[in-house]
């Protein structure tokens, strides 16, 4: 289990210094738009692999006027004194602010997903809502979120697929291209992306067999990722599929060259997200109902990184009652019980986090600083 025991603010977003405690395993962050709520939880968020929960840009994280910037956690198994705490920290390099460090207990990684053996954390935040309007790119960013959480190395699968898409661009573009140049990087492109596709697909696989999920109070979606490439996986061998990859790339050169793109690659995939029970298409769904399903995904995924880690991920829960109804807010904190973790919201209207009141701590930020109360 993930509980946050202290948590060290230094030049972050609108935060100078901020030295915090919190005292019990839920938190409940509230106050106006634009106070601090979001930057809190984008802080934990980035001490987990990745760019955390708002994606950001490194010139985006210092505070206005700064270059150097820092957090530092102290995590533990158990909320308070009791828990066996380990010490994290991610900031701007001294020498090089464009970059991040990582440290655990003082010493530093030298790989940054050596990060991911300490500490986990799944989000939810207002712009996923937008997950079912938005294109393909969205909801693959989504779902490699979610793989990242379990497997650091995605990351650089889908990164170095990327990179050897745009080379293979640059290289075709040019006249009299080399061919055995061309077939490396297709070669280099088909290997990434079957990797980056079969850990999509697994993560896949593993949401839709979460059972629990029709238990939550929220309704459980089955996930489907439309691609080619994982098509071909689920009866094909790795390797086979590599070479199958490869050969449609040399064969889509003079179409690829023409378009300025690539016609095959792990960047054509989509995720497709349906009620488990009706089959009704997210995309046809009510707002609430598609907040219903984001937060179930959510959820599941949580319970999985709990199931394969030994550990339970901290989750950060951003604006998480917004568009869900009385019945539905009461079905998340109970959820929110079971997991066992820590967990902590953020919301504009302190009254809808009431059934709260006995079990979790309330914050107000204000001026780069928390206020406590009920």
């Amino acid at each position: 289990m993930a509980f946050v025991n202290r948590l060290v603010l230094t030049d972050f977003r609108n935060y100078r210094h901020l030295s915090w405690r919190p005292q019990r395993a839920v938190t409940v962050i509230t106050g106006p738009n634009g106070s601090g709520k979001t930057n809190l939880l984008e802080a934990l968020s980035l001490l987990a692999p990745g760019r955390g929960l708002r994606g950001a840009r490194m010139d985006e994280l210092p505070r206005h006027g700064e270059a150097l910037w820092g957090i530092a956690a102290d995590v533990a198994d158990l909320p308070g004194p009791d828990g066996l705490p380990v010490s994290l920290a991610t900031g701007a390099d001294p020498l090089r602010p464009e970059r991040r460090t990582f440290r655990v207990d003082g010493q530093t990684l030298r790989n940054r997903d050596g990060i991911s053996g300490y500490f986990a954390a799944v989000w939810l935040t207002p712009q996923m809502d937008r997950l079912f309007q938005e294109g393909a790119a969205g909801r693959r960013r989504f779902l490699d979120r979610l793989v990242l959480a379990l497997e650091p190395g995605h990351a650089r699968e889908v990164a170095a697929h990327d990179r050897a898409m745009l080379q293979r661009g640059r290289v075709l573009a040019q006249y009299g291209a080399d061919p055995h140049w061309l077939a490396a990087l297709e070669r280099t492109m088909a290997r990434h992306a079957v990797a980056a596709t079969a850990a999509r697909a697994d993560m896949v696989a593993r949401l839709n067999a979460d059972g629990q999920a029709l238990l939550d109070g929220f309704p459980a979606a089955r996930l489907a990722l439309d691609c080619v490439i994982a098509r071909r996986l689920a009866h094909e061998p790795a390797l086979a599929v590599e070479d199958w990859l490869a050969e449609c790339l040399a064969g889509t050169r003079a179409v690829d060259r023409q378009r300025g793109g690539s016609r095959f690659g792990a960047h054509r995939a989509d995720l497709h997200m349906a009620d488990r029970l009706t089959d009704r298409p997210a995309g046809q769904s009510s707002t609430g109902q598609q907040k219903a399903l984001l937060v179930g995904i959510i959820l599941s995924h949580a319970r999985i990184l709990t199931a394969c880690r030994g550990q339970a991920p901290l989750l950060l829960l951003d604006e998480p009652l917004v568009h869900l109804d009385a019945a539905r807010r009461d079905a998340l904190f109970h959820a929110m019980g079971r997991m066992r973790t820590g967990v902590m919201l953020t919301g504009t209207d302190r009254e809808q986090f009431d059934p709260l009141r006995q079990s979790a701590e309330f914050v107000t930020p204000g001026e780069g600083n928390l206020a406590h109360g009920a």
